[in-house]
């Protein structure tokens, strides 16, 4: 028996194998596209069932209009944005502030110099209080006990203590997330940079800190979330902030659509940063994957 014939197969041409090596666009991709399909009849019936569910609750009706009602919402919609305005201005003051103490009680906790010792001492008590102190509590010691002590020429205002008391707070979780980055670094890094000449400053400075700092990007960034969310504590002493004038509205309408209308703000702003943050995680992780650097 002959064994069958077999006829040579044609060279590719250019334009086929550059086909081949193309990714198509995920519009193109079968895989996607059953992807998207099953995602999109599974939030259906997940978000469908959750409003029949409401639906059929005897209380909805005065829910929706206790907490959803569309003229409370215009009405109290520039009153809350006005209060807005603040939490902004306290968020962007107090971040940089936070990250420079932050990091300066991280540097401070990891040095071994023996002179520096007292400083660690207080550092480490510092991040201790802090850390475990509420920080709506460390609010009402700074805004209220502070001015009660009339000292001259020490503010009074309670938008400042109350910016302080969100920095002093905000520090020491930032000095634990810098010093954790910095102690990341491995000891080889130290020790090809000392075999290169430089001093154990330069070291730390030029090598260890650059890398420790940049590892703890998007930890620092979730920390931005928290401390935006956290200047809503403010409005405990007073302040006129987002969170009190939907108090205010709230106590004058008899309506809470105001704290929906100051829900939404707050949304609007760390949505963004916590989807930066994963971002930022996920592009990590798949540098570490092929070995590279972030």
């Amino acid at each position: 028996m002959s064994s069958p014939v077999v006829f040579p197969r044609p060279p590719l041409s250019a334009d086929e194998v550059e086909s081949l090596l193309t990714i198509p666009p995920w519009w193109r991709q079968s895989s996607m596209l059953k992807s998207l399909a099953v995602a999109l009849i599974s939030t259906l019936i997940l978000f469908g069932g959750f409003a029949w569910l409401l639906s059929q609750s005897s209380g909805w009706e005065a829910v929706r209009k206790a907490f959803f009602s569309w003229p409370d919402f215009k009405d109290a919609w520039p009153k809350v944005l006005d209060g807005f305005k603040l939490n902004i201005k306290i968020f962007m003051i107090a971040e940089p502030l936070v990250l420079a103490l932050g990091l300066l009680l991280a540097v401070i906790r990891v040095s071994k110099s023996p002179v520096l010792f007292p400083l660690r001492a207080a550092a480490v008590i510092y991040t201790d209080f802090f850390r475990g102190a509420p920080a709506l509590l460390v609010i009402f010691m700074l805004g209220f006990g502070v001015p009660g002590l009339r000292l001259s020429n020490l503010p009074t205002s309670p938008v400042f203590w109350g910016t302080v008391a969100c920095i002093v707070t905000s520090a020491a979780y930032t000095a634990e997330t810098f010093r954790a980055g910095i102690e990341s670094v491995h000891p080889s890094q130290r020790a090809a940079a000392r075999s290169l000449g430089l001093s154990n400053t330069q070291t730390f400075m030029h090598v260890v800190l650059p890398q420790g700092v940049r590892a703890v990007i998007p930890p620092l960034l979730s920390g931005f979330v928290a401390l935006q969310k956290e200047t809503a504590l403010v409005s405990a002493i007073g302040p006129l902030e987002a969170t009190r004038q939907a108090q205010i509205y709230s106590a004058l309408n008899f309506n809470y659509t105001s704290y929906v209308v100051a829900a939404l703000l707050f949304i609007a702003i760390t949505v963004p940063l916590a989807r930066l943050t994963d971002y930022l995680l996920s592009r990590s992780a798949k540098l570490r994957q092929v070995g590279g650097d972030v």
